[in-house]
C-alpha cells in the first residue's frame, strides 16, 4: 500500500510537471525519462508514431528504441507498430519475453533479440478526440516486466496522453499565430508597393503559393525578406 500510496504521489506530482513543460519537445521528453524513473526494469522508452506506413521515433531515451521502431518500420510488424496504428483495437500490451513471441512477429522478433531486448511493453497514447501514437518501454532482461508494472504504464501513458495534446495543440496555435503574423506583414508591404487592395494582396501571396508550390508562409517571409515577391526565376 505504502509503495502505491507513493506511486499515486509521484503521478500527481508528473501530472502538473508535465503541463508546466515550455515546449512539445520538453513535453515529449519528461513523458519519456517519467517512463525509466518510474516504471521499475524499464530501460528505455520512446514514442512511435506512424505517418501512413512510415514510423518515426520522438523523445528516444537510448540509441535501442530508434533502432526497434526503425526494424518495425522495415519489415511492417512489431509490437509498437500495432499499438501505433489506429484502429486496430489494441491499446496496450506487454511482452514477457521475447523468445516467446517469434510466432506472432516472425519478422521482427528475430532482428529484436539481437538489440538484447528482453521484454517490453506498450501503450497507445489517446484522447477522446485522437490517437497520438505509443509510448513505449524496454527492458534488457527477459520477464522484466509484471501486472503492476502495466498498470503504473497504463497510468503514466494515460497523463502523457493528456500532456502531449495539450503541448502539440499550444504548439499549433503558436505556429497559427505566427504564420498570421507574417502573412499579415507581407500583404502589408504589398499594399504599400504596389498599391494593392488587402485581397489583391492575399490573392498575390496565394497565387505565388499555388504556381511555384511554395507553402504560403515562406512566400510571405520572402516577401518580408526582400521587400516584394521573388522573381519567378529565383529558385531561392
Amino acid at each position: 500500500m505504502d509503495d502505491w500510496r507513493r506511486f499515486a504521489q509521484q503521478m500527481a506530482s508528473l501530472a502538473r510537471d508535465l503541463l508546466s513543460q515550455e515546449s512539445l519537445h520538453d513535453t515529449l521528453d519528461r513523458i519519456t525519462a517519467s517512463a525509466t524513473e518510474l516504471v521499475e526494469d524499464c530501460d528505455a522508452a520512446g514514442i512511435l508514431i506512424l505517418r501512413g506506413t512510415k514510423v518515426q521515433s520522438l523523445a528516444p531515451t537510448e540509441q535501442v528504441v530508434i533502432d526497434s521502431d526503425a526494424l518495425q518500420g522495415r519489415v511492417g510488424e512489431g509490437p509498437c507498430f500495432d499499438a501505433a496504428r489506429s484502429g486496430t483495437g489494441e491499446r496496450q500490451f506487454r511482452i514477457a519475453d521475447f523468445t516467446d513471441e517469434a510466432q506472432r512477429w516472425p519478422k521482427y522478433v528475430p532482428e529484436a533479440r539481437k538489440l538484447n531486448l528482453g521484454s517490453m511493453m506498450g501503450f497507445l497514447l489517446f484522447t477522446e478526440d485522437e490517437d497520438l501514437g505509443a509510448l513505449n518501454m524496454y527492458s534488457y532482461r527477459p520477464g522484466a516486466f509484471t501486472e503492476a508494472d502495466e498498470t503504473a504504464g497504463w497510468l503514466l501513458a494515460s497523463h502523457a496522453a493528456v500532456a502531449f495534446s495539450s503541448a502539440r495543440t499550444h504548439a499549433q496555435m503558436q505556429e497559427a499565430i505566427g504564420t498570421r503574423h507574417i502573412i499579415g506583414e507581407a500583404m502589408g508591404i504589398l499594399m504599400g508597393r504596389h498599391r494593392m487592395s488587402e485581397d489583391q494582396a492575399f490573392a498575390a501571396l496565394r497565387r505565388y503559393s499555388q504556381d511555384h508550390n511554395v507553402k504560403l508562409r515562406n512566400v510571405a517571409a520572402q516577401v518580408c525578406e526582400r521587400g516584394g515577391l521573388p522573381e519567378p526565376t529565383d529558385k531561392r
